[in-house]
C-alpha cells in the first residue's frame, strides 16, 4: 500500500479521479492457499519452485503422458499447479484441510478489492490444471491429486471481463475511488505481449527481463504434443497465441555477474562504467560463436521448448585460449540460442514470424538484440522505455473494456513505440546457422545424464 500511495503521490494528487478502471497482471504459476475468510494460509510457491517434481511424476504416470498432454495442452513440468497443490496435500495436511481456494498473485489482489475470487482464462490455461478440450477445471486432474478443482480454484473470467468493483474497504486501504471496475486481468506474459505492439500474424514479441516471456500469434491451434504453450487471444485475427517463456535470460547475465565477473565489475567502477554497458562492450571483442564456446542458460531448469527440471546451466567448449569477452559473449549468446530454440518449436507449431519486437531491460542491450536478431536471421524493434511495460499492455486491456480505446489493435499502434530497429548481421548469421545445430544435440546427448546427476545429488 505505502507502495501504491507512494507512486500517486508522484503522478499528482488528482490521478485517482481519472483512473477509469483496472486491470491487474501478475508473474504465473502461483500457488497460494487462502482460507473461507480470504487469508493466506501460508507463503506462495511460484513456478520457480522444484519441490514437486516427485508429486509431477507421479501424476504424469497415474494418467498416462499422452492423456496428460492431451488435457492440458503442453508439456508437463514442475513449474505448473497440480504437483504443486498434491505436495501441499502430502507436506502441510493440516494447512490443506483449512484451505479454501488456490489463488494466482492477481487473483489475490482482485479479492483484495472487489471481494470477488475470480481466475482469469490466461492465468488459468497456465496452471494445468484446466481441460484445454472443454475450458474448464480438469476433474480428472483432481481425482488424481485428491482436490476438487471445481471448488478449491475460482470461477473462470474472460481476461477483459469485469469481474466486480473496488469496495469502499479497499478505497479506504488503497486510496482509490469506491465503485471503479475491475476486469479479471491476465498473466504478465499476456499483458507483456500486449505491451509490445504485437497485433498481427507474422509478429513475435519477447520481453526480456530476469526470464524472457516469448509469444507469437497463430490463426492455428498447435499439436498438444509441440512443447509450446497455446493461449486464448483476443486480438482481431490472431485466435491464438504460442506462448513459449524461457526460465533464466536476464536472471543468467546477472548470475555470470555475481559469480564470475569480479575483475570486469572492478573496471567497470574504477573507469566510471555502468557493469552493464561494459560487458556489452566486452562482449564485441569475441568474435560470433564465442570461439567455440557454449554457455546453456538452464540454471533454473528449463521451461520452453524443454519442459525440464533437471537441465542445469552449463559452458561447454572451455579452452586455455579462452579470454574473458569469449566468456562474456557465450553468456549473450547462451539465451540467444535458447531464443532460436523457441523459435524453431513454434515453427514446427505452425506459426511464423518475421520481426521480433522486444521490450524489457534486455532491450537496453544493443549487443544482445543484435546477436538475436542475427541469431534468428530477422529484424529486432527495440520498443521505446516508456512504451513496452507490462503496465501499457494492462492499460491496453482494460482502456479497451471501458471504452477509453475503441479498437486494441489501433490503440496499440499509437500508443507503443519503437526505439530503433537492429537488422542482422550476415556474418554473424552465417556463423550462427553452422553453430545452432551443436547447441541443441550436445543438450540431447547429456539429457538423461543430467537427470540421473540431480537425482544423485539429491541423494548425498
Amino acid at each position: 500500500m505505502d507502495i501504491f500511495r507512494s507512486l500517486c503521490d508522484q503522478a499528482g494528487a488528482d490521478i485517482v479521479k481519472r483512473i477509469r478502471g483496472i486491470s491487474i497482471s501478475s508473474h504465473t504459476v502461483t500457488m497460494l492457499p487462502v482460507d473461507k475468510d480470504g487469508n493466506p494460509l501460508r507463503t506462495a510457491m511460484t513456478y520457480q519452485d522444484n519441490r514437486s517434481a516427485a508429486e509431477l511424476h507421479y501424476i504424469v504416470d497415474t494418467i498416462g503422458y499422452d492423456r496428460f498432454v492431451q488435457i492440458v495442452g503442453g508439456q508437463p513440468a514442475v513449474a505448473f499447479l497440480p504437483n504443486k497443490i498434491l505436495w501441499y496435500k502430502k507436506n502441510q495436511p493440516e494447512l490443506f484441510a483449512r484451505t479454501a481456494y488456490f489463488l494466482q498473485a492477481s487473483s489475490y489482489i482482485n479479492y483484495k478489492l472487489t471481494g470477488v475470487m475470480t481466475s482469469d482464462i490466461d492465468q488459468a490455461s497456465r496452471t494445468q490444471c484446466l481441460d484445454m478440450g472443454t475450458m474448464q477445471w480438469s476433474d480428472e486432474i483432481g481425482e488424481v491429486i485428491g482436490a476438487d478443482l471445481r471448488e478449491m480454484l475460482p470461477p473462470l473470467k474472460l481476461v477483459d471481463e469485469i469481474i466486480g468493483f473496488v469496495t469502499e474497504e479497499a478505497a479506504r486501504e488503497t486510496g482509490l475511488i469506491a465503485g471503479i471496475p475491475v476486469v479479471a486481468g491476465c498473466s504478465d506474459a499476456m499483458a507483456s505481449m500486449h505491451a509490445t505492439g504485437m497485433s498481427r500474424l507474422g509478429e513475435a514479441g519477447e520481453s526480456s527481463g530476469t526470464t524472457s516471456l516469448v509469444f507469437v500469434g497463430s490463426d492455428v491451434k498447435s499439436a498438444p504434443d509441440i512443447p509450446v504453450v497455446t493461449k486464448p487471444c483476443a486480438i482481431d485475427g490472431m485466435p491464438w497465441v504460442f506462448d513459449a517463456p524461457i526460465q533464466t535470460s536476464g536472471a543468467a547475465l546477472k548470475w555470470f555477474i555475481e559469480t564470475m565477473a569480479a575483475e570486469e565489475c572492478a573496471f567497470a567502477k574504477a573507469n566510471d562504467k555502468n557493469i552493464y554497458t561494459y560487458l556489452n562492450e566486452l562482449a564485441l571483442e569475441s568474435k560470433p560463436g564465442s570461439n567455440g564456446l557454449f554457455f546453456y542458460p538452464y540454471l533454473l531448469g528449463e521451461r520452453a521448448p524443454l519442459w525440464n527440471e533437471y537441465a542445469r546451466g552449463m559452458f561447454i567448449g572451455m579452452g586455455m585460449d579462452m579470454k574473458r569477452s569469449d566468456l562474456v559473449r557465450s553468456v549473450f549468446e547462451g539465451t540467444a540460442y535458447a531464443l532460436r530454440h523457441v523459435m524453431e518449436t513454434v515453427k514446427e507449431a505452425g506459426a511464423k514470424a518475421k520481426i521480433l519486437r522486444i521490450c524489457g531491460g534486455g532491450a537496453k542491450s544493443r549487443t544482445w538484440c543484435r546477436i538475436k536478431a542475427s541469431m534468428l536471421k530477422m529484424p529486432v524493434y527495440i520498443l521505446d522505455e516508456k512504451s513496452g511495460d507490462v503496465p501499457v499492455g494492462d492499460a491496453l486491456i482494460v482502456g479497451h473494456k471501458v471504452g477509453v480505446f475503441a479498437d486494441l489493435a489501433k490503440a496499440a499502434e499509437r500508443i507503443v513505440k519503437v526505439d530503433s530497429i537492429i537488422q542482422p548481421v550476415d556474418e554473424w548469421v552465417e556463423a550462427y546457422d553452422k553453430l545452432y545445430p551443436y547447441y541443441v544435440e550436445m543438450y540431447q546427448h547429456l539429457d538423461r545424464d543430467l537427470k540421473r546427476l540431480r537425482q544423485t545429488v539429491e541423494e548425498l
